[in-house]
């Protein structure tokens, strides 16, 4: 699919020195649009595209990134909120702190992210949430991983909140599921690339709209339940 036919001109990306984010900002770069990734530390990492210093666990850092962009650009046609982090809790080995860290990445800083935004996010910009199906509670047929499966099911109720109260001011928000990627996040098992993943979320990008903001899509289109 080309994405050339999108009105969204400027694009940023959470999580955008590697794997999905990374594919998402290679594949729109290859059309011409203005693409910001963001990394913890952006120093020594190969982009095509823009890529900033952002820990979108910290306050300050996000303070800095955003100025950095806002004095570039007025207006974010897309807002892809990426980074994400993966702890493997199971009864008997649970970690607090392991658990609080992926509601920091996972949950809280999408939501800090948008907001800190928000004044560029205007009538037509999109924010896409990249969650999981492991965050839906209808479909959660196998237990364990409860950080995780816990951070994405309040991202979910975040982005849902975030989709009723945008609505007004013409800004359409959808929570994606990738799908099973091959990244550094699962040790490369995934059954389907980054790239394939990416021009899958664009797919679904670029079909959202006022009408359809606030739900949770697979990459593919599958609709999913919470």
């Amino acid at each position: 699919m080309k994405t050339d036919t999108l009105s969204h001109k400027v694009v940023l990306i959470t999580g955008g020195s590697s794997g999905i984010g990374k594919a998402i900002g290679d594949y729109l770069n290859q059309q011409n649009f203005k693409v910001y990734g963001t990394s913890r530390n952006s120093t020594g990492k190969s982009s095509n595209f823009n890529l900033i210093d952002l820990d979108v666990t910290d306050e300050d850092s996000i303070f800095k990134a955003v100025k950095f962009v806002l004095e570039k650009e007025k207006r974010i046609d897309v807002l892809i909120n990426n980074a994400g982090l993966l702890h493997k809790d199971e009864l008997g080995e649970l970690d607090a702190g392991n658990i609080r860290a992926q509601f920091e990445v996972n949950a809280l800083a999408p939501l800090r992210v948008t907001e800190a935004l928000l004044k560029n996010l205007t009538g037509g910009s999109k924010v896409a949430l990249i969650t999981s199906r492991m965050g839906s509670i209808g479909d959660n047929g196998s237990g364990s991983r409860y950080g995780y499966r816990m951070s994405k099911a309040a991202l979910n109720a975040a982005g849902k909140s975030l989709a009723l109260d945008l609505k007004d001011k013409g800004i359409s928000v959808v929570l994606l599921h990738p799908g099973f990627v091959q990244t550094e996040m699962v040790n490369h098992a995934g059954d389907i690339p980054p790239e394939t993943a990416a021009e899958r979320l664009m797919q679904r990008i670029e079909e959202l709209n006022l009408d359809t903001t606030g739900q949770f899509f697979h990459s593919n289109g599958e609709s999913l339940p919470w």
